[in-house]
């Protein structure tokens, strides 16, 4: 928050103070004016107190307003919160506050970055996203049930184990059914990018996906064939199944029951949950922040579509040739492989997320029904 001074002696100061605590009302009221252009004072009943709501603040309500009205009660939170993370403290407004040696120096709302504001919009999805709950607690185990480990693609083995310990069925257990899911490459990387975007943190996609590909091996998770044949000793040759290209197989192989699997989420839509799982990380544990971003902001994020997140064209050769090395393992293991490991193909998509369609997205799902809304309910609304 910016300080101010209502008691100053100088008359300029209180009347550039006057003027952002009009600004201020206006915005509440709707108001969708920049601050460049705002002129008009405040009257004495709308200065609200010694500290001005911070630039970021104020700018990402004047955002709110120009896209849809927002709730006086998400007006105050917008201006009530702190940006989270690593950037720039609660910044004050330019011509309001004197210029000064220390800190960083008053700015003009309009001129912030759209990962200023996103940072304040994280903030409050997070705040939402442990207001709505824990998700529902799974059956009691079940006393006679197939033991079974899901492995490999996250979008494929985190929703089937999820599945199925909601029906009383956790992993587990000696002589376990060991299915490896698995699709293309390209697939698999989004995918476990996604899956730590969602969990415990990772880096921006660019930077991760850089320092991935420039390691001799395959990442661990999605090493299909290594993963399968660390299972071989342990469980046996014919309880270990790579699952390829089909996740119906996988579920197949361990209920009779149809399973949905979740929908895709959109490059913008993954990097807003990154940002969002570590600010959820400072209010609940771990455990509760992983089980919170998967199973409460993850539908919700999953219902607003967009480009998808595609490895660059550059990264073309490192895809071919580990999609062959990969092919030629899978066939030389003893284990049951099932389906055919897809070549790297080329779609429409996003290369990379981009901050204004990440800050558009979060005022989105911040205007929109409250997070832990069934689907069904989601959907009238």
């Amino acid at each position: 928050m910016s300080r101010t001074t209502p008691d100053s002696s100088q008359p300029d100061q209180r009347a550039h103070e006057a003027r952002a605590w009009g600004w201020v009302a206006h915005l509440r009221d709707g108001g969708t004016t920049p601050w460049a252009a705002w002129s008009s004072a405040a009257g004495a009943d709308d200065q609200f107190g010694r500290y001005l709501p911070g630039a970021q603040q104020l700018e990402l309500l004047r955002r709110f307003n120009r896209i849809g009205l927002p709730s006086p009660e998400l007006a105050e939170r917008v201006l009530g919160t702190s940006a989270p993370g690593r950037g720039r403290p609660d910044l004050g407004l330019v011509g309001v506050l004197p210029e000064s040696g220390f800190g960083p120096p008053p700015v003009d709302p309009a001129d912030l970055p759209d990962d200023e504001l996103v940072r304040v919009a994280t903030a409050l999805i997070a705040e939402d996203v442990v207001a709505a709950g824990d998700p529902l607690e799974p059956r009691t185990p079940r006393l006679l049930r197939r033991r079974y480990r899901t492995l490999g693609d996250p979008e494929v083995a985190n929703p089937l184990r999820d599945a199925l310990v909601a029906d009383g069925r956790p992993p587990g257990g000696r002589r376990a059914t060991v299915v490896v899911a698995g699709s293309d490459l390209e697939s698999m990387l989004v995918h476990l990018w996604t899956a730590r975007s969602l969990g415990a943190g990772v880096r921006p996609w660019p930077d991760w996906l850089r320092a991935e590909l420039s390691r001799p091996a395959l990442p661990a998770r999605i090493d299909l064939a290594a993963r399968a044949a660390a299972w071989v000793p342990r469980v046996g040759v014919g309880r270990v199944h790579v699952v390829l290209d089909d996740p119906r197989r996988a579920t197949r192989l361990l209920t009779r029951r149809r399973l949905s699997m979740p929908k895709p989420l959109s490059a913008d839509a993954v990097e807003l949950a990154r940002r969002t799982a570590p600010v959820v990380g400072t209010l609940v544990t771990p455990e509760r922040r992983t089980a919170l971003m998967w199973h409460r902001l993850r539908p919700v994020l999953a219902a607003h579509p967009g480009p998808p997140l595609l490895v660059p064209g550059r990264y073309d050769r490192w895809l071919r040739e580990r999609t062959t090395d990969l092919r030629r393992r899978l066939a030389a293991g003893d284990y049951a492989v099932h389906g055919t490991l897809p070549e790297p193909f080329h779609r429409v998509g996003a290369r990379a997320p981009d901050d204004e369609r990440v800050l558009a997205l979060a005022m989105r799902v911040l205007l929109g029904p409250p997070i832990g809304t069934s689907l069904a309910e989601r959907e009238v609304t």
